[in-house]
């Protein structure tokens, strides 16, 4: 529940809190800067910038379009220069100390293998690499004073025919820091459906799985990754909106879909800025997450592509509190959420949560008191 005290947060202390994300592409969060030096290592030589600073601008502003496929093809470059062990092996290792450095705790971060062969490396190769680059990330975060555990989600294309080997590779690296399965790619005319002897076999191997569904497309996708498929987190899923009415009174009607998505508290993997951009919503005041977070949906915030998007969990949760209002019991909320929702054994998360993410919120909400109290204290000396 929201809490009645107005303990809104600061960018200090959102950046502070403990965070953890779950819909995340490691193709989407690279440095500008590593970019153009792979880029010059590697010999390609098509990127439209080659200063950090322009660069980043371009990926944002060629993401900023409206529309999803535009969005992807910001893709081409940065997969272009993910095609050597040493590539992946540094962008996994640096994008696990940027969220570390942005105070999330736990992350899952999915990439598609299939993406990364034109070096001439295995599927396994990759895997391996980006294994090796998340753990030394979270080596360098320890370091640093910062605690951070990354887990992968492998991913098939949506419009490719390799989801069933990915399924199985996933499956092959479920305990070596592979933690499920995705997968993404544009959504109209590339139903879930197409793949479903991946997702059967992961279901006979009690592994896990999301899907993309409810971005671009609309309820039949959800439907369709739910019913058919048997996901067990909807990446976006912002499209279940679509069936639920507010009438002129303020009250609220659940279609069938959204009634059993929130009863079985199917997790949604809420990307808000990105939302924006693919044009899957029209503004942070208007974007579904805030009605789904007062019905009590399962609804989790996330970055989607920290390049093409600009931003960071922080970012992300002060856009929303200053859209909604949110407070530190709010972040809470979505924090727990998240870890609940992870692909990870259950005394894990349970451990998560009481030893990481309860305290680190409680000592957030013990610094706004003590504020609190000196205010008024100064406030009644003043008028003494």
């Amino acid at each position: 529940m929201t809490s009645q005290t107005p303990n809104l947060p600061d960018s200090d202390q959102i950046r502070r809190a403990p965070k953890v994300l779950l819909h995340d592409h490691l193709d989407g969060g690279l440095r500008p800067g590593t970019i153009i030096e792979l880029a010059r290592a590697q010999g390609y030589d098509s990127l439209p910038e080659t200063e950090a600073d322009k660069l980043g601008i371009w990926f944002r502003e060629a993401a900023d379009s409206g529309s999803l496929p535009r969005y992807l093809e910001t893709f081409a470059h940065t997969c272009a220069v993910m095609q050597t062990r040493d590539a992946l092996f540094r962008v996994a290792a640096e994008c696990a100390e940027d969220l570390a450095e942005d105070g999330v705790v736990y992350a899952e971060v999915r990439y598609a293998p299939e993406q990364h062969l034109e070096g001439g490396l295995t599927l396994e190769e990759v895997v391996e690499a980006v294994n090796a680059g998340f753990r030394e990330g979270e080596r360098i975060a320890r370091a640093n004073g910062h605690r951070i555990r990354v887990g992968a989600l492998l991913t098939a294309m949506r419009h490719a025919a390799r989801a069933l080997e990915i399924a199985e590779l996933a499956n092959s690296y479920r305990d070596q820091g592979v933690v499920g399965f995705d997968i993404a790619g544009a959504e109209a005319g590339f139903p879930p459906t197409r793949h479903l002897d991946a997702f059967e076999y992961l279901k006979r191997e009690n592994n896990h799985f999301t899907i993309h569904a409810g971005e671009a497309f609309g309820l039949p996708s959800i439907w369709q990754a739910l019913q058919w498929c048997g996901a067990d987190r909807l990446g976006h899923g912002v499209r279940i909106i679509d069936d639920i009415e507010v009438a002129e009174d303020g009250s609220v009607s659940l279609g069938r879909l959204a009634s059993y998505v929130r009863d079985k508290r199917i997790p949604l993997e809420m990307c808000p800025t990105s939302n924006l951009q693919t044009g899957a919503a029209t503004s942070y005041a208007q974007h579904p997450i805030g009605l789904l977070r007062k019905l009590h949906f399962r609804v989790t915030v996330n970055t989607d592509n920290r390049l093409m998007s600009g931003t960071s969990m922080s970012r992300e949760f002060e856009l929303l509190t200053d859209a909604f209002g949110y407070t530190l019991d709010d972040m809470q909320w979505f924090t727990v959420n998240a870890m609940k929702s992870a692909f990870i054994p259950f005394d894990e998360r349970l451990a998560m949560i009481n030893e990481v993410v309860k305290p680190g919120y409680a000592e957030l909400k013990s610094e706004w008191l003590f504020r609190q109290t000196a205010v008024n204290s100064g406030s009644v000396a003043a008028a003494s």
